[in-house]
């Protein structure tokens, strides 16, 4: 097959990008059409090895550093953060088959050298921000309640979080400033990282124009992060293994639901 990557010349600001409203139904064919992109070339080997080594790394959390035991929820959760930085090859996949092009992995690598690589590595940058923000807030909001004293244990962590009224609150204040975050999150990098990768785009106008998607679309967003929270959720029960095959399913999918809520 012919080797191609987007040609970038003049760039395109968000007042020339038309956003779509979609219905719920358009999140299903999404999902399908990424299940059908990760049949085509499977990509779990990569995420399998990567998940491994995150389990690795909170089982030293749990087991040598306890003194960031009360991090080891936010991590995980935080991750969410990162997926569409490592979904980047995904997304470059799902457009090469949908143009007929050659869709092996190795043709991401080709991302380094075009002009796509500036506005994504912004939006990672933003992203990795976000991500250092949500930990710096989880641990602000432990020691508001627990103090800066680390946990004994796990059991002795586990037990106050569920038995005592300072683990309820901070329950309700973690995961209440945890959505905000996902928000945040959410309507930067679901159209930002497809569109800065299809379209001559600054990283500001990737960003800009997902917050618009998003809030175009609010009811059927949320539902779709409700999905991805579930699938994640899901994925990460057995040693976080399958997520090495929901990430890739999902990254797919992100690129067809961009596909559908921003004219071409």
């Amino acid at each position: 097959m012919a080797h191609e990557m987007p040609f970038r010349d003049v760039q395109v600001t968000a007042s020339e990008i038309g956003v779509r409203e979609i219905g719920l139904n358009e999140l299903w064919q999404a999902l399908k059409l990424g299940f059908d992109d990760f049949k085509a070339k499977p990509s779990h080997l990569p995420f399998l090895v990567l998940f491994y080594f995150l389990f690795a790394l909170l089982l030293t959390l749990f087991l040598v550093g306890d003194n960031l035991l009360h991090l080891a929820f936010p991590m995980v959760a935080g991750f969410a953060f990162l997926g569409p930085i490592i979904s980047v090859g995904l997304f470059e996949m799902s457009r090469r088959r949908e143009r007929g092009l050659e869709a092996a992995g190795r043709s991401t690598f080709d991302l380094v050298h075009s002009s796509s690589f500036a506005p994504i590595l912004a939006l990672s940058v933003a992203m990795l921000l976000l991500f250092v923000a949500w930990l710096f807030m989880a641990q602000f909001i432990y020691f508001g309640l627990f103090g800066a004293v680390p946990p004994e244990s796990v059991s002795d962590f586990v037990n106050q979080l569920f038995t005592t009224r300072r683990g309820a609150a901070l329950i309700f204040y973690g995961n209440g400033v945890g959505f905000l975050f996902a928000i945040a999150a959410l309507s930067i990098s679901v159209v930002g990282f497809p569109l800065a990768l299809d379209r001559p785009v600054t990283a500001m106008t990737a960003a800009s124009t997902s917050i618009k998607a998003v809030f175009s679309n609010s009811l059927v967003m949320a539902v779709w992060g409700l999905i991805v929270v579930v699938l994640l959720a899901a994925g990460a029960i057995v040693f976080l293994i399958g997520l090495a095959y929901i990430l890739p399913i999902l990254g797919h999918a992100t690129w067809h639901l961009y596909r559908k809520l921003v004219e071409p």
